[in-house]
């Protein structure tokens, strides 16, 4: 069973929703704002945008993480209009989980044709890996601060 997977199949219905009416090409914000819209319509709890509170050795940087949503409180939602995910975007989501002390991350690409492209991400033991359906692959380790 996958990580908070009835929540997951719900937020991505959402997303499938949003890029079936919208399709690519649109610029990220648009897709935020479609998204929130369609959060509501589907009853899915969320908060747009919550800043990620950063620290170093103990000591609160000024610096905050932005990501664009949390939804029920358990799952991190980036959005990217590229034509392909690339490290650099899984890379950000790693470093928003471990702003948000969260342990799923959802990386939706709405700029990729002719289909959504989605992964999910897990903080788990200090590793975090890239989840699919039949297993589970290290991206990148993390060292415990």
């Amino acid at each position: 069973m996958l990580l908070h997977e009835e929540l997951t199949y719900k937020i991505l219905g959402a997303c499938f929703e949003v890029y079936q009416d919208k399709g690519c090409g649109f610029l990220e914000a648009v897709y935020q704002e479609c998204l929130a819209i369609e959060f509501d319509k589907c009853g899915i709890p969320f908060v747009a945008q919550p800043e990620l509170h950063l620290s170093y050795k103990g000591h609160p940087l000024n610096k905050v993480y932005v990501a664009d949503f949390i939804c029920y409180d358990k799952v991190l939602i980036e959005i990217k209009t590229v034509k392909s995910l690339t490290m650099e975007h899984r890379a950000q989501v790693i470093n928003y989980l471990k702003g948000s002390g969260l342990e799923l991350g959802l990386l939706i690409n709405f700029g990729h044709f002719p289909l959504i492209e989605h992964e999910r991400i897990i903080a788990n033991s200090g590793r975090f890996v890239k989840e699919d359906a039949d297993a589970y692959i290290v991206e990148s380790s993390v060292h415990p601060e």
